[in-house]
């Protein structure tokens, strides 16, 4: 009989120890997960572009509008900028714009227009110069004269441009 009795309990122990082993609570001191990250502070930021007087296109497309890029947007959510009645300025806000100032190992935003006066330029009418961000003239340009080329900008906590140093 003593054999009879150790065949049926191998199995109700090993049933047991895993019914039990189930509930064993895994929550040790501390936290379970890590802290989120802190989400970006998002600013308003100006943009203002002077649009040379000569147009190096076909005369049909010079009074087309002018584009502004930001490599903080997302593809399509690029946007035109408003003329200054009476001059060559180019005006418009940009919304939502992380803030990367002071910089903390990130590289500056790069920024540029498409200009239509300019689309018979080697540039195809992309361009950084003479382009204004958060108050800040846009100094270093990243490929000048090419297709790619754009300006290389900060921005602060206020919605300011910064250059690179």
């Amino acid at each position: 009989m003593a054999s009879g009795v150790g065949r049926f309990t191998g199995p109700f122990l090993l049933l047991g120890l895993l019914v039990t082993g189930g509930c064993y609570d895994f929550n040790l001191a501390g936290p379970e997960d890590p802290d989120p990250l802190p989400a970006p502070r998002l600013v308003s930021v100006t943009i203002e572009y002077r649009q040379p007087e000569a147009c190096f296109n076909d005369t049909s497309h010079c009074d087309d509008l002018v584009v502004f890029f930001g490599s903080w947007m997302r593809p399509g959510a690029e946007f035109f900028l408003q003329a200054d009645p009476g001059s060559h300025v180019w005006t418009g806000v940009a919304h939502g714009v992380p803030v990367n100032f002071p910089p903390t190992g990130g590289e500056p935003y790069s920024v540029r227009v498409f200009d239509p006066r300019l689309r018979g330029l080697l540039t195809e009418g992309f361009s950084a110069e003479r382009l204004e961000i958060g108050g800040q003239i846009v100094l270093r340009i990243d490929r000048p004269g090419g297709k790619n080329e754009a300006g290389l900008i900060y921005i602060d906590e206020n919605g300011l441009g910064r250059n690179p140093y």
